[in-house]
């Protein structure tokens, strides 16, 4: 459980008229001493390095470890930490950190009044330097430092974008030697809160922008699987109007109509059950309108093979009613006597998607041209579904009987095609 912010009287009692401004210590030579100009190119690159990390990474644990890990190597201590504002409870809790017990991270929490260092950080915006912290009149020494006794201690405020509510918290370096912390390594550190907060806004706002997709798609599958449902609802219209009706021509008619607006609420049923919405894996799909068709003409075989393409749904619904048609071409010319084989098959050739369906009936009559004008509906509909999908049609005889009627259409740039 997070610790509960800490009285006032936890460790040192603060002097009444201690203001809390922030420290300013003069270095001090002794044998710790550094050399001042490596120091402060190797934090120059350190910034250079968690830059070039955060914008690579898109895991904000991962950013938020590695921010903890480079401050501390650049301020040479062996603690630091990342504290996330909870406002509910009023706490700063430990995100990541380096040099902590097992346990601490997103476990410990510490107070956020301005008693605390990292309090007084996140409240006011200034950098606070503390490096005599049980000595030190203005706040009072958090039980997490406390227990890895902790010296000296330096906070900064990480913030967000000004349209964010509050800032995200509070980045601190913390040591248990003696030694001094100046003005310079808070500078450091601050523009090093800088880099992390722009880069925890720009994760904040990759994941709203997710969650935003996953409700547009979810929204998107509703209206797909709510789209199958009616137009499965006017497919069970026609086929009772069908039934009712004493017109044989009629009665096919309908029939037509009800296959043609079943094969247009299969393409919404792949699309709301689908992994990628928009989208229709071509293989499923040929092979379960063939089993539909199937179904309404049993004594004929449809045998059906495709490689597993993705393909547009907008690509998808023309297609499917082009293969509805030329099946019901085939099953209602090709074979008078009512049984037979057809066979559907579409293939990726090149840049282009080649569906072929052919049979072994009766084969073409004598002077067939598909370019004449004709009266059936369905010889209207095929060529007008290859027009819309910027292809040709191939119609030639079949060996050693019957037809085959042969698609080439453009793999357009907005289709994902990819082997499954």
């Amino acid at each position: 459980m997070p610790d509960a912010p800490e009285a006032p009287d936890d460790n040192a009692p603060k002097s009444a008229d201690a203001a809390p401004e922030m420290e300013i210590t003069p270095r001090v030579e002794n044998a710790q001493t550094r050399d001042e100009l490596p120091y402060r190119l190797r934090q120059q690159a350190l910034l250079g390095e968690f830059g070039r990390f955060a914008m690579q990474s898109r895991d904000l644990d991962q950013i938020l470890q590695r921010a903890a890990e480079l401050c501390a190597q650049g301020l040479e201590a062996p603690y630091a930490k990342v504290l996330e504002y909870t406002p509910e409870e009023n706490t700063l809790e430990v995100r990541a950190g380096v040099g902590w017990a097992p346990g601490t991270i997103d476990v410990a929490a510490l107070g956020a009044d301005l008693e605390s260092p990292a309090g007084y950080a996140y409240h006011t915006g200034q950098s606070v330097i503390s490096n005599h912290l049980h000595e030190d009149a203005r706040f009072r020494t958090p039980r997490l430092l406390a227990d890895h006794g902790i010296k000296r201690a330096i906070n900064v405020l990480i913030e967000r974008g000004n349209e964010v509510a509050h800032p995200y918290g509070v980045l601190e370096v913390d040591s248990p030697d003696p030694g001094q912390f100046d003005r310079t390594d808070a500078d450091f550190l601050a523009v090093f809160a800088g880099l992390l907060g722009i880069a925890i806004e720009r994760q904040q706002a990759d994941a709203k922008l997710a969650n935003a997709i996953e409700y547009q798609a979810l929204l998107t599958r509703e209206m797909s699987h709510r789209v199958k449902n009616s137009l499965m609802a006017v497919v069970s219209l026609l086929r009772v109007q069908a039934r009712s009706t004493h017109s044989e021509d009629i009665a096919n008619a309908l029939a037509d109509a009800s296959s043609r607006v079943e094969t247009i609420a299969q393409v919404h049923d792949h699309l709301w059950r689908g992994d990628a919405i928009s989208f229709i894996e071509l293989g499923d799909f040929v092979g379960e309108l063939c089993k539909k068709m199937n179904e309404t003409t049993p004594a004929l075989v449809i045998t059906c093979t495709a490689e597993p393409l993705v393909l547009s749904a907008d690509h998808a619904v023309p297609l499917g009613l082009l293969i509805n048609e030329l099946v019901t071409n085939a099953a209602k010319y090709a074979y008078p006597g009512g049984e037979g084989v057809i066979t559907v098959s579409a293939r990726k050739r090149g840049k282009n998607l080649e569906v072929e369906v052919s049979d072994q009936g009766v084969g073409l009559p004598e002077g067939f041209d598909l370019d004449q004008p004709r009266k059936s509906l369905g010889f209207r509909l095929i060529t007008g579904f290859v027009r819309q999908l910027g292809g040709r049609l191939i119609v030639e005889k079949n060996t050693p009987s019957g037809a085959r009627f042969t698609v080439e259409m453009p793999i357009l740039d907005d289709d994902a095609v990819a082997q499954a």
